[in-house]
């Protein structure tokens, strides 16, 4: 059996978009088994895929070189890997690499293309083009150490058994969330014909979901009531998520539920769009020159006034759910 020791510590949604990867791969290499190393509240995403062995860790407890020294420690003599696939490429995991490459170990990162998405987010930039998807560039670094992974990008329904829309308004940054009153006026035409559960975390998020629940018929908000794994659960049970350009969108992915995607001031040609989901189903303001201008929706609006966030229309979002 050939072990791959790999590590992505964040962003959930980056984290989530490894778990179709690393199915498709080892179904097709089942003489491979992948130590994924993250960070310990990611583990349920792992929890149904053979032949993953999850570790969780607290950076906090690694800190600076002696302490990633510690960690490299730790991985290499309780798993002894063939390989290390670096999917993150960060300064943390960069000295993870350089500390097994004086090692002997063969390490493997990811290509993240930071040049192009450069190119592509410069808002003079007026040829826009479709980037590599980022389940690719994962899967290219387990082609790389000479394994063959040919990706579906197809959903895998967990259930045929599906009611309900799951709705997650929220972002972490400013250039990926729809207009507050947009969404909640969205959800109150939804909610005449569908019941509409609220996903969201956070005590802000939280009280704003419980609000709308109390305000809209035909509603439940679970931000803040369940656990990852009951999240999951719940989400693949759905019959569609509705989800700005978030984790929320991967998770759908994961579960193999259609998601339909709002997009601001970042685009899918930056490849982020979740696993499987279909590009018929993204919202966005196409005809705005200046987008993408962020790859993660954390950059000030170069115009001043946020276009491609206050200029989407919420009858776009229902004609793609009644279509």
């Amino acid at each position: 059996m050939t072990r791959i020791l790999a590590y992505r510590f964040s962003a959930f949604g980056d984290v989530a978009m490894t778990v179709p990867v690393f199915r498709e791969f080892l179904e097709q290499n089942p003489e491979v088994e992948i130590v994924m190393v993250s960070r310990s509240n990611f583990e349920s995403l792992f929890s149904d895929i053979q032949n993953v062995m999850f570790k969780g860790v607290d950076l906090d407890d690694y800190k600076g070189f002696f302490g990633l020294r510690r960690l490299a420690n730790e991985l290499q003599q309780e798993y002894k890997p063939d390989f290390v696939a670096n999917l993150h490429d960060v300064i943390r995991t960069k000295v993870l690499d350089k500390i097994y490459k004086r090692r002997g170990l063969k390490v493997f990162k990811i290509n993240k293309g930071k040049e192009e998405k450069e190119r592509l987010t410069d808002v003079w930039n007026l040829n826009k083009k479709q980037l590599k998807q980022t389940v690719e560039r994962y899967a290219d670094v387990f082609r790389e150490m000479g394994f063959k992974i040919e990706l579906s990008h197809r959903l895998r329904p967990l259930t045929q058994e599906k009611s309900g829309i799951g709705f997650a308004p929220f972002a972490q940054h400013q250039g990926k969330m729809m207009p507050l009153e947009k969404s909640f006026e969205l959800v109150k035409i939804l909610s005449q014909k569908h019941k509409i559960y609220f996903f969201g975390g956070g005590p802000g998020e939280t009280e704003t979901l419980k609000s709308w629940e109390e305000q809209i018929p035909n509603t439940e908000s679970l931000a803040g009531k369940l656990s990852l794994s009951e999240e999951l659960k719940k989400i693949s049970a759905l019959e569609l998520m509705i989800s700005m350009d978030s984790a929320n969108m991967h998770l759908a992915s994961v579960v193999g539920t259609r998601c339909i995607s709002i997009w601001g001031s970042t685009d899918p040609l930056a490849g982020f769009l979740g696993f499987g989901q279909s590009k018929d189903d993204v919202v966005q303001v196409s005809e705005l020159t200046c987008r993408p201008c962020s790859v993660f929706g954390d950059k000030e609006c170069f115009r001043g006034d946020w276009a491609c966030l206050e200029e989407l229309r919420v009858t776009k979002i229902i004609e793609k759910i009644e279509k």
